[in-house]
């Protein structure tokens, strides 16, 4: 069971990743906490980076798309539907940059905090031992 916002919609895009009992995730704001253990994030990450490839991929299709766009002929008509549709694919184009733009940042988020509790767990370990 996921609990919290972000576990909610982690297990919303991914379904349950965790396979190990509750991920506890913060109460709606700024300063909540969500803890998973580096296992479960490197699940996690792998489910986004798999996203950013399929992100990526279309990305390159609607590239290829704007630039072989052409009027079906050379009345008005036929421009005006070349350029609707160019102007159409150029948004499309745009909200793709930002989902690739939006899940690099996100990814960048969860490596971050795969390392420092890698770190802690490391720190917690060595202070274990030192007793």
């Amino acid at each position: 069971m996921i609990i919290g916002e972000a576990g909610r919609a982690a297990q919303t895009v991914f379904g349950d990743v965790s396979g190990r009992g509750p991920v506890y995730g913060g109460g709606g704001g700024a300063g909540g906490t969500f803890e998973m253990e580096p296992a479960e994030l490197d699940a996690v990450i792998g489910l986004w980076e798999d996203q950013l490839t399929k992100i990526t991929a279309d990305g390159r299709k609607i590239a290829d798309i704007v630039t072989a766009l052409k009027a079906p002929g050379k009345d008005p008509a036929s421009s005006d539907y070349a350029t609707t549709g160019g102007d159409s694919l150029r948004a499309l184009q745009e909200q793709n940059d930002s989902m690739r733009q939006y899940v690099q940042g996100y990814l960048a988020k969860l490596k971050a905090a795969k390392d420092k509790t890698v770190a802690t767990d490391q720190a917690n370990a060595e202070l274990g031992q030192a007793r």
